[in-house]
């Protein structure tokens, strides 16, 4: 122990060959080379290798600190490194409030912790009771799987949960997470994120209001408002609850759930209870179910179930039978299939298009299969049926069917004029016709059994339909809102999310600059002022500024 002239109100402190300084106070132990005490501010500079340990809860290492017995404010400057059980903080310069229980720093900060990563910032406060890091300005968390940048996080220790505020992107080999609302547990890897958040997966891109992400899972789902773009395929999912499986390339999708793939001169849009799409991208497949539905501006169609193989151009339209039910109705049910003014039925339904031209290329319907269209002018009804169809397509239009086995027909007879000149009836075995501009130019039968033209006025009323007649006209999709003109009343859960951020009260309060204030005034004991306070010496003048 030594004194100075130069300062005749310090007591020095120096360590010998075995020990350093060690001063206590009030439940706060430090070590240093060497330490100046100011006897009336109850004020101590510490010099070289100076450590300050509070308890089991800090514990600090740096080459300078000032600490003040009157406010009990410590600042730390120099390689400072505060340690607490499950985190090590880095910085330059350090403030720590022992009254509030609470460190600040505003001239950048790294904070490691093992299972997280490292989180950097410039301005950081640490609240001691709560185990709790609010980060602010350029914020950036590494870990050996993802780097989340953001512009406030606020981060818990012992659990390890990160709250992201403001905008936030979350990088990783596999995927870019975007939101300015969300929750990041960093020990099991999982998110929820709300406010503009998206997913970025490989070609995909997830939109909704709100989204749950597991990294080890490979797994991603969303509520409410939800698009999936898919950019390799040039095709969007919409619905309101979704799952992703990055792992198995498959999406799950209900709840209003729309499919659109999007084509050079038209798009085709599907619409069902359950939307899946699985496959890679060059073998993608879109199972629909569900009471689907498809609209084109000159193709739509219904069936309980629609495939659609993006690679092969396949369309299915498909009816699973309840062969328990007593419905004789049910059982017949067809899917069915709208091109301009034809209603074509079956028990399934097959669409060939070419994927490079993404033209229409073929038609096939098995078993049952009926055609219908309106006579143009009078109240009859085209129609043709048989086992089995074969369509072809020609720019687009329905150039060439081929009813094969047990056809039969019935036609309306027009002249030039479109004057009715009868009504032919017929059976044969096969069955060839060609249309143009949608209207039949040659009706060819093949092994011809029966048939007979009729007057209109000869034409019994009883043979004007053939055996499986239904006309479905109102049950047709004549736009994308008609597709969910059958769906039940929407009603979306209300997302309860993240509150909106509640910012801490300042480091640098009112309460801390009373505390300060009182420091610098004299004792009971001692009348004599201070000239210099010591204990608000190192206080940033421009506190709001200090703190932003």
């Amino acid at each position: 122990m030594t004194f100075e002239p130069s300062k005749p109100d310090a007591t020095i402190l120096t360590r010998d060959n075995s020990n350093q300084v060690h001063i206590k106070h009030k439940g706060i132990e430090m070590w240093c080379n060497e330490a100046i005490y100011y006897g009336k501010q109850d004020f101590i500079e510490a010099y070289g290798s100076v450590r300050v340990k509070q308890g089991d809860s800090l514990d600090m290492t740096s080459k300078y600190v000032e600490y003040s017995g009157k406010t009990q404010l410590a600042y730390a400057s120099g390689d400072v490194v505060l340690i607490d059980p499950t985190s090590k903080l880095y910085t330059d310069i350090l403030y720590f409030d022992r009254i509030k229980q609470q460190a600040f720093y505003n001239q950048k900060g790294k904070v490691v912790r093992d299972t997280s990563g490292t989180i950097t910032s410039t301005i950081g406060h640490y609240y001691m009771n709560a185990k709790k890091y609010q980060f602010t300005d350029n914020v950036k968390l590494v870990n050996p799987e993802y780097v989340i940048d953001t512009d406030r996080l606020d981060f818990y220790t012992v659990s390890g949960y990160a709250f992201l505020y403001g905008p936030t992107t979350i990088t990783s080999d596999t995927s870019i997470i975007y939101c300015e609302r969300g929750f990041y547990n960093t020990n099991n890897d999982t998110g929820y994120f709300v406010k503009k958040s998206r997913i970025d997966y490989d070609e995909r891109t997830i939109i909704g209001d709100s989204l749950y992400f597991d990294r080890n899972k490979n797994f991603a789902s969303a509520t409410n408002n939800i698009k999936v773009t898919d950019t390799l395929n040039n095709s969007i999912i919409k619905g309101h609850y979704a799952e992703v499986f990055r792992a198995k390339d498959s999406v799950f999708i209900t709840k209003r759930a729309l499919a659109i793939t999007k084509q050079e001169n038209d798009s085709i849009f599907i619409h069902s209870d359950t939307l899946m799409i699985t496959g890679p991208p060059d073998q993608r497949i879109v199972r629909a179910f569900y009471n689907a539905k498809m609209y084109k501006s000159d193709l739509s169609g219904k069936a309980d179930s629609i495939h659609m193989n993006q690679n092969t151009g396949l369309t299915q339209l498909i009816n699973f039978y309840d062969t328990d039910s007593e419905d004789t109705f049910s059982k017949r049910r067809h899917p069915v299939l709208w091109h301009h003014e034809n209603q074509i039925t079956g028990d399934s339904i097959h669409l060939i298009s070419n994927p490079k031209t993404e033209s229409l290329d073929s038609l096939k319907v098995f078993e049952n299969a009926f055609v219908i269209s309106k006579d143009s002018l009078g109240a009859g009804y085209n129609q043709i049926s048989g086992k089995k169809l074969d369509g072809l397509f020609k720019e687009n239009e329905l150039h060439t069917i081929d009813v094969i086995k047990n056809a039969e027909s019935i036609y309306f007879l027009r002249n030039a004029y479109n004057e009715l000149v009868g009504i032919d009836k017929s059976k044969s075995g096969k069955m060839r016709i060609w249309v143009s501009e949608n209207k039949i130019d040659e009706l060819r039968k093949i092994n011809q059994i029966d048939g007979k033209t009729y007057p209109e006025d000869d034409f019994p009323e009883n043979e004007r339909i053939l055996k499986g007649f239904v006309w479905r006209e109102t049950e047709r999709p004549r736009s994308v809102e008609d597709l969910f003109s059958e769906d039940p009343p929407l009603e979306l859960p209300v997302i309860k999310g993240l509150g909106v951020h509640s910012p801490q009260a300042a480091f640098f309060d009112k309460s801390l600059e009373n505390r300060v204030e009182a420091a610098g005034k004299p004792s009971k004991k001692s009348k004599e002022k201070l000239l210099n306070n010591k204990a608000g010496r190192k206080i940033p003048k421009n506190i709001s500024k200090a703190e932003k």
